[in-house]
């Protein structure tokens, strides 16, 4: 015993990035087991957007938005999401599809969501590089976002 507080006394910046990584392990494995959504494919997103109770809410900056998005999507950017959720406040009872550049994005907003409230949330697997590169499916160019309302 004494020799590991010998070297967590001689290496506490290799013993502090030991607890950092295994926190956020720990925390990693908790958000798996407990998450409140799910992800699907686009082309179960086609099905489930064809439910005129799903909302699709893509979370990419607005430049990004601009050059291709799903067709009606919302435009509410991660990085002041949080401001934003006063105002999506009103789809909690719908089905909130999220979709960014890759995926990523999208499922650092669906824990936002999810601690909002939303019941129902459902990320697209691949984000918009999948459901346009591998299944080719349709996008819309505009030349402004379409914003919350």
């Amino acid at each position: 015993m004494d020799r590991y507080l010998e070297f967590i006394l001689n290496h506490y910046i290799l013993s502090l990035a030991l607890a950092v990584v295994t926190f956020l392990l720990i925390q990693e494995f908790f958000d798996v087991i407990f998450k409140r959504f799910e992800a699907i494919s686009p082309l179960l997103a086609v099905v489930k957007m064809n439910d005129h109770n799903t909302i699709v809410i893509d979370v990419r900056e607005s430049p990004d938005f601009i050059q291709g998005h799903i067709e009606n999507a919302i435009n509410a950017p991660l990085s002041n999401l949080s401001e934003q959720m006063p105002q999506l406040g009103k789809y909690k009872k719908n089905v909130i599809l999220l979709t960014c550049q890759t995926g990523t994005r999208a499922s650092a907003a669906a824990k936002l969501f999810a601690n909002a409230g939303f019941d129902h949330i459902l990320l697209l697997t691949g984000g918009m590089t999948g459901w346009q590169d591998e299944y080719k499916l349709p996008i819309k160019i505009t030349s402004k976002n379409r914003v919350i309302s």
